[in-house]
């Protein structure tokens, strides 16, 4: 499995920003999909968004236009900028990894999760 170390969430007033960082151990984009989940309280898991090497990216209906996901294969870092933040998007925010390079956004498929941090939106 794949280590991952997340960081960067906060409280923020609603229309601001915050960019989330995921140190991945290993060389790990070429060979893996790195994705970015949230969950609220009292609600499912959610897929955000996507990137597999070399660079292709996919975003939920929710956080398009507003959120983008990128990585930095020198560094093993995926980063989730954050823009326009509305009090819905308050959650706990997670990276993900599994092997391969399809896209996909069911939570049980990825093997390996970083431990979480925490965004918090104000009004």
């Amino acid at each position: 499995q794949v280590q991952l170390i997340e960081s960067g969430g906060g409280l923020v007033q609603a229309g601001g920003s915050l960019r989330l960082s995921c140190a991945a151990s290993g060389r790990t984009f070429r060979s893996h999909i790195m994705a970015w989940f949230r969950q609220a309280p009292g609600k499912e898991r959610e897929f955000v968004a996507g990137i597999s090497w070399p660079g292709s990216t996919f975003h939920a209906d929710s956080v398009k236009g507003r959120f983008t996901i990128s990585g930095d294969n020198a560094k093993n870092t995926v980063y989730l900028q954050m823009n326009s933040l509305k009090p819905e998007d308050t959650a706990v925010y997670y990276c993900a990894a599994r092997p391969g390079r399809t896209m996909l956004v069911r939570s049980s498929l990825y093997e390996s999760w970083g431990q979480g941090t925490q965004v918090t939106v104000s009004e």
